[in-house]
């Protein structure tokens, strides 16, 4: 899944994202130039007087992965045990951490050696291709770029499938218990769910709203919806927050550890949460003061790393064995929670269009190049219905969210979080002299993300099989309270 203005770098595969205002103005450097010194010059002396404050940088870096990732994060924590789930993601977030830090260091580094005012993610990458020793790498250092942006169309198509997967799953829900729904939060009953269309249908309503929101080209418009996904988001997380840590139950019957073979599932989903690499360095070049931005980032991510690690594991001691692929299906049939499932609705509804503009931007520009002016336009129009419609193809074909979430953090986030940063460092500081301790770390860190990318893939997959054609358990979901 996004986050700030400018966050949405064509460099950025995070989990959802909250906040995307200037998505498509990061996008569109994936097809421009890198500025000139004079250029760059002026440019960086106006971000300096109009940049945004350490506070500010705080706030986004924290909020834009508060997404859908996060929901799941419960489900994550079950693969891996009680005791095992959270001890990971307090690794998987100091790793993710290091491997930020890593990005911003080796950017700065070309900055200055280039004289460059800013560097994205795909920029950093081809640079540090070009100073390796390798001549074969150097001769083909723009396929760093292209890699980069091949991964963030993965990532970036990925959290949509997961948005309309997430979608259908809780309208649906709210629909089958609309009979059964009070006001009040407290009875003891059992709800049963009026059964009613296939979740996949649910998907296939949603397709002509998701269309009309992808033609919105306009930032102006888009920042709306953007305010409108973040407030919708904010207010839902403090009302789930608030119920589950209401009558925990005893938590001695959960295991510490689970089944090793769960445990790439959980890889999957918590990378996909982690997945925001990318936003970092779009907000380091926005600070007044740029010097601050190492800190900052430590602290947002120490910040982001507890409320995983304390979602993940309160939301799985509340609902045991019985947490869902997300946490919202597990609310209480009242009013109350059932509005936070409409909120998210519309705040995910709000997000997509957001998300899809970074693909859009780096694939359309390439298309509307090769036809006259008079069918771009058209063409434009087409490509963006024809990529809505393959994102719901996709979610149709795979309607589980837990295995959606898993298998996209397994393909592309553990590549641009875990496996390429550490491997940057190495083609960027290696004729500098590098001690082996750090060409280890590096080693070890990058062949961790392989063994998820590969493992987690292939479990998603694998479990993806064998449900076969049979549909997820969440979209049938009975609370019990």
């Amino acid at each position: 899944m996004s986050v700030t203005k400018s966050a949405r770098s064509p460099q950025v595969a995070t989990t959802v994202k909250l906040d995307l205002v200037s998505v498509p103005e990061s996008a569109k450097k994936v097809q421009s130039q890198d500025p000139s010194p004079v250029n760059g010059s002026s440019s960086e002396s106006s971000k300096k007087t109009k940049g945004i404050t350490g506070f500010q940088t705080l706030i986004h870096l924290v909020k834009g992965n508060m997404g859908t990732g996060i929901l799941g994060l419960p489900l994550a924590v079950k693969n891996a045990g009680i005791l095992m789930g959270p001890l990971s993601l307090l690794v998987m977030g100091l790793i993710a951490c290091h491997c930020m830090h890593i990005l911003v260091r080796c950017a700065q580094r070309f900055c200055h050696r280039l004289n460059k005012p800013f560097m994205d993610y795909g920029d950093t990458v081809m640079h540090g291709l070009a100073s390796c020793p390798n001549a074969w790498l150097q001769n083909h250092a723009h396929w760093g770029r292209h890699v980069v942006s091949f991964f963030l169309i993965i990532t970036q198509l990925g959290f949509c499938c997961v948005y309309i997967v997430f979608l259908a799953d809780n309208l649906k829900q709210v629909v089958e218990a609309v009979n059964s729904t009070t006001i009040s939060c407290h009875k003891n009953e059992t709800v049963v769910l009026t059964s009613t269309m296939d979740s996949r249908l649910y998907m296939l309503a949603f397709l002509p709203v998701l269309g009309l929101l992808v033609f919105i080209r306009n930032l102006r418009v888009l920042t709306i919806f953007s305010l409108l996904a973040n407030i919708s988001m904010l207010v839902s997380l403090v009302i789930i927050a608030q119920y589950i840590i209401q009558g925990i139950p005893d938590p001695s019957q959960l295991p510490l550890v689970a089944s090793w073979k769960t445990y790439p599932l959980f890889f999957g989903t918590a990378i996909f949460s982690f997945e925001s690499i990318g936003v970092v360095l779009p907000l380091e070049n926005k600070m007044k003061d740029a010097r601050r931005f190492p800190a900052i980032l430590s602290l947002g991510m120490s910040i982001i790393t507890s409320l995983y690690i304390a979602i993940g594991a309160l939301g799985y001691l509340r609902f045991g064995e019985d947490i869902k692929a997300s946490i919202t299906l597990n609310l209480p049939n009242c009013w109350l929670y059932q509005s936070v499932k409409l909120l998210y609705v519309v705040g995910i509804l709000c997000t997509y269009a957001l998300q899809f503009y970074v693909p859009a931007e780096i694939i359309i520009p390439l298309a509307v190049s090769q036809v006259s002016k008079r069918w771009a336009l058209p063409v434009d129009l087409s490509i963006r219905l024809a990529m809505v419609c393959l994102t719901c193809m996709l979610a149709i074909l795979i309607p589980r969210l837990d295995l959606v979430l898993s298998l996209v953090g397994s393909v592309s986030s553990s590549a641009l979080a875990l496996i390429i940063p550490p491997l940057l460092e190495v083609t960027t500081y290696y004729e500098e002299g590098m001690s082996l301790l750090t060409i280890t770390k590096d080693a070890l860190i990058s062949i961790l993300g392989f063994m998820g990318f590969v493992v987690g893939t292939y479990q998603a997959l694998d479990e993806l099989i064998k449900s076969g054609n049979s549909l997820p358990v969440s979209n049938s979901t009975m609370f019990i309270q």
